[in-house]
């Protein structure tokens, strides 16, 4: 175990046996991560009764807007790609994330700007919730009650959702997701019902099981998939626009939560360049100096950082007929990429999407890899919640 000068504590190697140690997975774990990130869908069912209670329905009064922006950093901007990709490619208008403080030069009254804050008080989300309303956008905001962005859209008349903060944002994706994408549904651009809610909270509640900390890790999918990536460099592909948008959240949430650099994006994207990582130093370069007939655990194996492949596979809905070719391709790519780790021995974890609707089908990519993040953290001692970088980079940019 190192214990830095700066407050760094935790282990290089990976600690198996721990995960399966409830009691100390508590202790590394004071701020309740797991429990948080167990949460999912009592937010989906909380945050969807808080959106109802809003006055959601002034938002129709004006008609399909021109655009919607959703302003927001990290986690919360992360709601937009939800929105986007839940709403799919017949939305009749773009669906734009902005992480910048502000909005986009060309929005103006016929637009719609959602402003999504955990806290409520971003720069980024107030910053656009303020710049919507001197330019007459219809404004929608999401944030932590009794905040500055709460002021701010009642200042502007504007819709509130008051979510309660109760976990840092990163374990807060479904809180802040649900109302805006009930604001859209609201202006009519994507199609949730109340059965996809509760099927989707269903099956966050479901993963949340499988994954609790007292499942031993052979039976328990987010230890085995922590401990297959431990010591990896690990590269997470989307098979699919919603299969990527769980596979970028994946890579937020390993690189916060378990401090480990990932390369996370489209499939489509890395078969024009970043599939050549599996042919590099880490991938099978590092693999064709390993002896096949020694023990995956064998001392004899050569030491060194290696790639680990974490492919998201969609597979799609009951496509309509301007869709097949498109799921056709993104199979055949799918198991093109699977095929060629394979034949270079790097290892590649698999997670396929399941349910009846887009939303569930995302919850179903992101729920196991969430709890993935957190296990693989605590096998190295570190506290998931306590970030000290962070509150480092804070310290040094404020004046």
């Amino acid at each position: 175990m190192m214990d830095g000068t700066a407050g760094l504590r935790g282990r290089r190697v990976a600690d198996e046996a721990l995960l399966d140690d409830v009691a100390a997975l508590s202790k590394i774990d004071p701020g309740d991560m797991l429990r948080h990130t167990a949460s999912g869908g009592s937010q989906v069912r909380e945050s969807a009764a808080l959106a109802a209670e809003a006055n959601l329905s002034v938002l129709a009064d004006e008609g399909r807007p021109r655009a919607v922006v959703v302003a927001g950093i990290g986690t919360a901007a992360r709601t937009g790609e939800v929105l986007a990709t839940v709403a799919g490619p017949r939305c009749p208008v773009p669906v734009i994330s902005h992480r910048s403080a502000g909005v986009p030069g060309w929005v103006g009254a016929a637009d719609v700007v959602i402003a999504v804050s955990a806290s409520g008080r971003s720069p980024e989300a107030l910053g656009a919730a303020e710049a919507a309303a001197r330019r007459g956008a219809r404004l929608v905001a999401v944030g932590a009650p009794d905040s500055r962005l709460q002021s701010v859209a009642e200042g502007a008349r504007a819709p509130f959702i008051p979510v309660p903060r109760r976990a840092p944002a990163r374990a807060s994706l479904w809180a802040l997701t649900v109302p805006v994408l009930l604001a859209a549904r609201a202006l009519g651009l994507v199609k949730v019902n109340e059965a996809d809610l509760a099927e989707t909270a269903a099956r966050l509640d479901a993963d949340a099981d499988r994954c609790r900390p007292s499942a031993e890790s052979f039976v328990n999918p987010a230890k085995s998939l922590a401990l297959g990536l431990a010591g990896s460099v690990p590269i997470v592909w989307g098979s699919s626009p919603l299969a990527t948008a769980a596979a970028r959240r994946f890579g937020d949430t390993l690189s916060a939560n378990a401090r480990y650099p990932v390369v996370a994006g489209a499939l489509g994207e890395a078969g024009r360049g970043r599939v050549g990582l599996l042919d590099g130093v880490f991938g099978g370069l590092a693999e064709s100096s390993r002896d096949i007939f020694a023990d995956s655990d064998s001392a004899a194996e050569p030491a060194g950082t290696r790639l680990r492949l974490v492919l998201l596979r969609d597979g799609g809905l009951n496509a309509d007929d301007d869709t097949d070719e498109p799921l056709v391709v993104e199979e055949r790519r799918a198991d093109a990429v699977q095929t060629l780790a394979e034949r270079r021995g790097v290892r590649c974890d698999v997670v396929t999407a399941e349910g009846g609707s887009s939303l569930e089908r995302l919850a179903s990519l992101i729920a196991v890899p969430d709890f993935a993040s957190i296990y693989l953290a605590l096998a190295h001692g570190l506290d998931p919640m306590a970030v000290p970088a962070i509150s480092e980079m804070k310290e040094l940019s404020n004046p």
